[in-house]
């Protein structure tokens, strides 16, 4: 079984030649001070020995092992402790954090790469404190000076730790259903009651304290979205002075018995009258909850993308190793009785998916870090404008795009290892079962293509979708862009389907829904081939540098043109395919 190595030469590609993120560090005055490339080369150096060399050895048997709940108590597998303490001791949590409050202030440029490592190696270790991160994102924005003094600084260090607690068992995505009250009290906080599923470390023994994010409804509330506030609810109440007093009215009442990222607690939680503050204004919860939202979907589009380079690893080396059969065109290793299988076209191909993609994601992961530290440190307001409006219309192709194609490349790595990718022992079947959750949680990747054709693309008239596609033209025009004319062929053939879709959702209001799925992939697969047409540029013009690593980087932008653009020829004619045939049956004919 291979071991993971963080894909630290194809990360310094990205920053270092195709983004410039020295140049582009050093115009953001928060930034510039703290970080250049150097410093970037260590902290990912680091990032990539605590994923490889603590993380990953715990996977598997933290997935064997599982989270344990016992009469309200959860206890995570064994060495997950141990590799907590070591997380924190580095200052992992606050990676990205507000330095006024104990965080590092690293970009998310970078810290894009830190989270795919570490969701290589252990996607169950790392949804723990990646909660934690984008809890104190959503209370350094929202929360009053007083709740940030108290809660950031033992939050960025990891002793404690933050929970999103969003979904009710008869209400998911339509939030405006949730039951969960809260009641004012005498002395400023909020008496809150009710029950909250699926949370992620809602219990767990790795920190000292849990800090639940709880969306909940005041007496006077409004209904639907516009009712929905949000608090800060402690699992230990917290003194004056700081220190921990008595155990708020939380527990957990279960943890589910699930497919796969088993040693990740998701827990029932009951509120029952406990103590809670409220964070932003009354009423407007669901606005405060989605700077966490956000923030996580894009890191579990991540999680797609690390389970993917962990399954295309273990597959190039199996692939290597493992003899079958002769090649196509006579013997490649003439001293052996069978040739390694990855001679034969069919795995290559396989694996040239896996890697394509993988490296494209990684890059849409990069631009979206760049356009997101613009959005929060840029000195220009109208470049943090734009920048704001390219992440909104990205988030949901990352969340969904990465996690689709991660799902994808995680069974063709499975098949690759034929019946041994089945069993056990070689951690295939695991990455499979770890990140088919990705699809599903932060929102379904259905409600992102919602998001993104419904809200971003047909409710503004398409602006944010047209600027995005300027930038690609821009890019096209000048010298030396590889892959030009199918770049803006696809380009054309995304703006006039989208245009279509505009025009067909004018006379039938199904047609958004209808269309959806199908449209985010070739949004996906065209944003991917800009991507592409960028690294082959740069690759193609630094061949000299690094032959091996840049003529690989240049064939492999040759497959995704060649074999997986394509693609969009069949998702424009499925979705041109319209409503009508979804509503011919009625719902007993099912």
């Amino acid at each position: 079984m291979s071991q993971y190595k963080a894909p630290l030469r194809d990360i310094h590609f990205l920053l270092n030649d195709v983004f410039d993120a020295g140049t582009q560090w050093a115009a953001l005055p928060e930034i510039a001070g703290n970080l250049d490339l150097d410093t970037a080369a260590a902290i990912l150096e680091e990032a990539g020995k605590l994923a490889s060399e603590s993380l990953a050895p715990l996977n598997r048997s933290g997935d064997e092992e599982g989270a344990q709940w016992n009469d309200g108590v959860v206890t995570t597998p064994a060495g997950f402790k141990e590799a907590y303490a070591t997380y924190t001791e580095g200052g992992w949590v606050g990676l990205s954090g507000n330095p006024q409050f104990g965080g590092m202030g690293m970009p998310k440029m970078l810290a894009v790469h830190v989270e795919e490592m570490l969701y290589a190696a252990n996607s169950s270790f790392t949804l723990y404190s990646v909660l934690s991160s984008g809890a104190c994102l959503a209370l350094d924005t929202h929360a009053s000076a007083e709740l940030k003094d108290s809660y950031l600084p033992p939050m960025y260090e990891g002793r404690w730790a933050g929970s999103m607690c969003l979904t009710e068992a008869h209400a998911g995505t339509d939030l405006g259903l949730i039951r969960t009250k809260a009641e004012p009290r005498a002395d400023g906080s909020y008496a809150i009651t009710g029950s909250k599923i699926f949370i992620t470390g809602g219990e767990q023994d790795l920190t000292e304290n849990i800090i639940h994010l709880v969306l909940a409804k005041l007496p006077d509330a409004p209904a639907g979205p516009k009712g929905i506030s949000l608090f800060l609810v402690p699992k230990v109440l917290v003194k004056a002075d700081g220190s921990l007093g008595e155990r708020n009215a939380v527990s957990c009442g279960s943890i589910e018995h699930k497919m796969g990222i088993k040693a990740s607690a998701t827990c029932v939680m009951n509120f029952d009258g406990a103590t809670g503050w409220l964070v932003g204004e009354p009423n407007k919860g669901l606005a405060a909850m989605f700077t966490m939202m956000n923030y996580e979907r894009l890191s579990i589009g991540i999680q797609g993308i690390g389970c993917a380079e962990a399954s295309y690893q273990a597959a190039v080396a199996y692939a290597r190793d493992r003899l079958q059969s002769r090649a196509p065109g006579g013997p490649v290793a003439k001293d052996k009785a069978a040739d390694p299988i990855i001679v034969h076209p069919d795995v290559r191909r396989m694996l040239l998916t896996m890697k394509a993609f993988n490296e494209g994601g990684r890059a849409l992961a990069t631009y979206v870090g760049a356009q997101l530290d613009q959005a929060k440190y840029g000195t220009d307001a109208d470049a943090r404008a734009a920048a704001q409006a390219r992440v909104a219309l990205l988030t949901p192709v990352a969340k969904a795009f990465f996690t689709d194609t991660g799902l994808e490349s995680c069974v063709q790595g499975q098949q690759v290892f034929g019946g041994h990718g089945f069993i056990r022992e070689w951690g295939q079947e695991q990455l499979v079962r770890d990140v088919r959750i990705a699809q599903i949680y932060e929102g379904t990747n259905g409600i992102q293509a919602l998001d993104l054709l419904g809200r971003k693309v047909v409710a503004d008239g398409g602006k944010a979708l047209d600027d995005f596609l300027a930038e690609i033209r821009e890019f096209a025009r000048q010298p030396g862009v590889e892959y030009r004319d199918a770049l803006l062929e696809a380009v054309k053939q995304l703006e006039e389907t989208s245009q279509w879709v505009r025009d067909q959702a004018g006379n039938d209001p199904r047609q958004i829904g209808a269309a959806s799925v199908e449209y985010l992939h070739l949004f996906g697969y065209v944003t991917y081939a800009y991507l592409w047409s960028k690294m082959a540029s740069v690759a193609k013009a630094r061949l000299d540098s690094d032959p091996d690593f840049h003529s690989a980087k240049l064939a492999t932008a040759r497959f995704y043109f060649n074999r997986l653009l394509p693609r969009i020829e069949g998702l424009i004619a499925c979705l041109r395919g319209g409503a009508d045939s979804l509503y011919e049956l009625g719902a007993e004919q099912f």
